[in-house]
Formats: structure tokens, C-alpha cells, sequence
């Protein structure tokens, strides 16, 4: 329906714009705070830079949705459709990456022990293995994207499957769910409920026993985070899981929804930044004064 595309161009256009001014924001603060440099911030950082490429090259499917087709030529529909799909396993992974960096810091803080290991270094190499694991992914999806005339003799940009084009499409969904959602979400689950078990046998130092008021806060940022994805990612995984089991048919009423679910999925990459903001002390003081600076110097 008409009504529902110009809402669509508009809620996109809303997400790219808060998601590009918050994720550059992010970046900026956190490159140029001395404070910032933490272990926890540096995948922050891997996150936002994740968000801003994918709020980057939104604008071109923007422009898709607004034309009624694909003017950009080929080698950008691929750049395009290989962003998207890395942003669903770079946020999946580097979520996961601050999950298990504070589980490992909570336990250790409740059995009063120091995590020597626990360095920038080793976070930016464990960010690095997160993205050559990314880029590994998403071979697929650059290789099969291409422009191709729909039945309507449109020029779309889309992955286009050799045949049986059924057999590879849910395939790719599989492929997507499984490495993209259950097995970073498993992997969350299970450690989460270790570290349950495991505060529950240990009797905490009374030292330890509060975590400290600083490694509580980030230990709650973390966790809002991880809900935020959790909250826009599910739908998508879910209705990938429908479409696999299922052929419903493309009432109005079903591509209403797969608008509003895919919508939901984008809107991760403009809600981290102010999750940041309202609960990262460090981050809301930087901001500050970043944004202070060209006042300072005029």
C-alpha cells in the first residue's frame, strides 16, 4: 500500500539519520577520550563503527524503495547487501564479545581475583577476529547479490540463486539464523546461567559481594545492550523461522508486519547510542566536553 511505503521511506529515513549522528558520536568520543580507553569501550567502539556502515549505505535502499528500483549498478548492490548481512553477525558477535568479557569480570570480581589478561590489546585483537569472521560470512551473500528485472521488468537489487532458487533461498535463512542468532544467543544463555550457578556456590568476600559501584554500572550498560539486540533482532529471527516452515501468502496484512519487523532490526543501530549516553557516566562526561570544545574555542 502507498500509505504504508511513505511511512516506511520516512521511519528508514529516521533510523539512518539518528543512527549515522549517534554512531559517529560515539566514535568521535570514544577515539578522542583518554578515560574511554577500556576494554569494554573498545567493543563498543567495534559496534558503532558496525551501526554507522550499516546506517552508511541505508540511504541507497532508501532511494530503492522511493524509485521502484535499483539505479546504483552492481557493484554497490553487492557492498549494500553485504553491509546488511554484516551487520546482523558483527552485532550478534560483538554482543556477545562484552558478554562474555563481563561475565569473566564478574566472576572473577566475586572470587576476588584480578584479570591480568584482561587488556586493551587483547580486546582489539579479539575485535579484529570478530570482523575476519564477519567478512568470512558474508562471502555468500556478495557473491549471489546482483541486479536483476523482477517479473515487473524492474531493476532490483537482491541475491539472485541459481536453481533450485527455493533450496538455496532457505539455505541462506538457515545459514543466517544458526550463525547470525542461535549460535551467539546459546552461547549467551549458557554462560549466563554458569555464572547464576556459580554465584549461587560461592560465598563472596564481603569486599567483592557488590561488585563495586563502577563494574556494576557497566555490567548494567552491557546488559541493556544485549536486550536492545535481543528486542530487535528476535522478531527478524523469527519470522526468518516462519518463512522457512510456512509459504504464507503476501497479504497486506503480512508484508505490514515484515515491514514493521525489518524496521525493528534497523532501529538497533540507532538505539545503542543513547543507551550510552543515559548510562555511561564516563561516555556522558566525554560527550560533554567534546561537544564543549569548539565553544572553548572560539
Amino acid at each position: 500500500p502507498l500509505g504504508v511505503r511513505v511511512e516506511l521511506h520516512l521511519v528508514y529515513s529516521l533510523i539512518c539519520a539518528v543512527g549515522l549522528m549517534g554512531n559517529t558520536a560515539v566514535i568521535c568520543v570514544i577515539l578522542r577520550a583518554p578515560k574511554l580507553k577500556t576494554v569494554t569501550h573498545v567493543f563498543i567502539l567495534n559496534l558503532a563503527v558496525a551501526d554507522g556502515l550499516f546506517t552508511l549505505v541505508l540511504p541507497a535502499s532508501i532511494a530503492e524503495h522511493v524509485l521502484q528500483h535499483w539505479p546504483f549498478g552492481e557493484l554497490l548492490c553487492k557492498l549494500v547487501l553485504a553491509i546488511d548481512h554484516g551487520n546482523i553477525f558483527s552485532s550478534a558477535y560483538f554482543l556477545a564479545a562484552m558478554s562474555l568479557d563481563r561475565y569473566l569480570v564478574v566472576l572473577a570480581t566475586a572470587r576476588s581475583r584480578r584479570v591480568p589478561w584482561r587488556t586493551l590489546r587483547g580486546a582489539k585483537v579479539a575485535s579484529l577476529c570478530v570482523w575476519l569472521g564477519v567478512a568470512v560470512a558474508v562471502l555468500p551473500f556478495f557473491t549471489f547479490a546482483s541486479v536483476y528485472s523482477n517479473e515487473l521488468q524492474v531493476l532490483s537489487c537482491g541475491l539472485s540463486f541459481p536453481q533450485p532458487e527455493r533450496t538455496w533461498f532457505q539455505a541462506s535463512r538457515i545459514y543466517t539464523l544458526v550463525l547470525g542468532f542461535a549460535v551467539p544467543m546459546c552461547t549467551l544463555c549458557v554462560l549466563y546461567a554458569d555464572l547464576l550457578r556459580r554465584l549461587r556456590a560461592l560465598r563472596l568476600h564481603s569486599g567483592a559481594k557488590a561488585l563495586g559501584k563502577a563494574r556494576r554500572k557497566v555490567t548494567l550498560l552491557v546488559l541493556a545492550v544485549l536486550a536492545v539486540g535481543l528486542l530487535c533482532w528476535t522478531p527478524f529471527h523469527l519470522a526468518s523461522v516462519v518463512a522457512l516452515t510456512t509459504d504464507l501468502p503476501q497479504t497486506p496484512l503480512v508484508i505490514v508486519i515484515s515491514y514493521v519487523v525489518t524496521s525493528l532490526s534497523y532501529a538497533s543501530s540507532c538505539l545503542n547510542p543513547f543507551l550510552y549516553a543515559f548510562l555511561d557516566n564516563g561516555f556522558q562526561k566525554s560527550l560533554r566536553t567534546f561537544c564543549c570544545e569548539p565553544n572553548r574555542r572560539r
